[in-house]
């Protein structure tokens, strides 16, 4: 039922299809594994998951193996387009965050795409966007509160 949505947020992070169907199998395994630390008073399941598989494919994006093997690879595999029946901009918005995000101004939908969507860390975005990082720390936070406030989260 979640495969496609996780799958989404996978591949934004890990662009090889295959790379990231293994991180999704392995977030499926860890999700059954730890189901009961699942505490619905801390949030929705959808929430709960979709962490753990951003986590996993930050890790995999992060780790020195993945790093290695894009060293190697052509340039043919870094084109920003994505081909095949698995478009990710469907899948992104198949969860409705997309609609949302849009509603948000420019520089925190940048700001989104940077630390969510592209796994940079706060540093990295900080440098990316030539601010300072706490100026970047102090705007990620009133642009997640703007996203609550637009999704009605309290």
């Amino acid at each position: 039922m979640y495969a496609q949505s996780l799958f989404g947020v996978i591949h934004a992070f890990v662009k090889n299809k295959a790379q990231a169907e293994d991180v999704l199998q392995e977030v499926m395994v860890k999700i059954w594994q730890k189901i009961d630390t699942y505490d619905a008073s801390k949030g929705r399941f959808y929430t709960w998951i979709v962490n753990i598989a951003r986590n996993a494919a930050i890790d995999k994006y992060r780790s020195k193996a993945y790093k290695k093997e894009r060293e190697n690879l052509s340039t043919n595999n870094f084109v920003d387009v994505i081909e095949g029946s698995y478009n990710l901009g469907k899948l992104t918005n198949a969860i409705g965050i997309k609609a949302f995000k849009e509603k948000l101004k420019p520089k925190c939908i940048k700001i989104i795409d940077l630390l969510f969507y592209k796994g940079f860390t706060h540093k990295e975005a900080a440098e990316n966007l030539s601010i300072p990082l706490g100026t970047l720390k102090t705007r990620n936070r009133a642009c997640i509160n703007e996203l609550r406030t637009l999704l009605d989260i309290k």
